[in-house]
């Protein structure tokens, strides 16, 4: 019994892509209504691949399972990228659905940034910020974000609960991000 479970595991672990992205760190606050996160990955894939993975909204909604639609949207006046995002999650028995809408600023390969208008969406704030770097044979991406909602957070359990669901969608994304990118960079 002991060698068929071996074999098992053996044969699982051979299946598994060699290199899988891995959550370097990750760090969620609360303070005074707002909520920052910091993580770092690594993903096995070129820095083209993966920074053209965040560039384009349209991905977004292929590997975060809290994104319903999310797109590319024609540059605005000031001839700034543009983008558009709803989400739908649930903490518990709290369910939201919410909109973002605001514009981006990159540079290739380097950094995006995404800031949210708030006179179209449902934050006063939630700005984003990826930096891309060539490390260890692949490509390391440190995240930020500030973000304070415009709706109701239950204020005894809500921080505690968003905070948790910040670290598992971004846990769990990292994988199918990996794959969209080693699928851009074969192409």
């Amino acid at each position: 019994m002991i060698r068929v479970a071996a074999i098992c595991i053996a044969s699982w672990a051979l299946a598994l892509p060699a290199g899988a992205a891995e959550m370097l760190s990750i760090k969620v606050d609360h303070v005074e209504g707002r909520y920052l996160m910091n993580s770092e990955v690594w993903f096995d894939a070129p820095i083209e691949s993966v920074f053209e993975v965040f560039r384009r909204w349209d991905y977004s909604a292929e590997f975060s399972s809290a994104i319903v639609e999310a797109k590319d949207v024609e540059p605005d006046e000031l001839g700034r990228p543009q983008f558009y995002v709803q989400n739908k999650g649930c903490v518990l028995f709290f369910c939201k659905s919410f909109e973002r809408r605001g514009y981006v600023e990159l540079e290739l390969n380097t950094f995006v940034l995404a800031f949210t208008d708030p006179e179209t969406s449902d934050f006063h704030l939630s700005d984003e910020r990826w930096d891309f770097e060539t490390r260890d044979g692949g490509t390391v991406v440190t995240y930020d974000l500030m973000m304070t909602p415009k709706f109701w957070i239950p204020p005894a359990i809500g921080p505690y609960l968003i905070k948790r669901k910040l670290r598992n969608d971004g846990g769990n994304a990292i994988d199918r991000i990996e794959v969209i990118a080693r699928g851009l960079s074969d192409d």
